[in-house]
């Protein structure tokens, strides 16, 4: 009887280690899953960043393009750019120190 009694107090408690084993995994799989959201949040912060870039970058070709139609835009970026005169004048250029 002694010896029945000894193996009921150092059973092993199969039920709390199964329990332990499955909780240990879902937290595995919780922090996981939590790790690749925050990857791809950041990825989501990185492209928006980049299309909103390229928009702004969009909008000052299409104004340049309409501005490529008028007269005035093309004789200014022609003297700026270009260092072209109209017939008659002297082009003048500094001399920077």
């Amino acid at each position: 009887m002694r010896h029945a009694k000894r193996r009921r107090g150092i059973r092993f408690d199969w039920f709390a280690v199964v329990l332990c084993a499955i909780c240990i995994y879902f937290a595995y799989v919780v922090f996981n899953q939590q790790f690749s959201l925050n990857e791809l949040n950041r990825d989501l912060t990185q492209v928006e960043e980049r299309l909103a870039a390229a928009q702004q970058e969009n909008a000052a070709l299409k104004a340049e393009k309409d501005n490529l139609s008028e007269a005035e835009y093309i004789e200014k970026t022609a003297r700026e750019e270009l260092g072209m005169t109209k017939e008659g004048e002297l082009p003048y250029i500094v001399k920077r120190p």
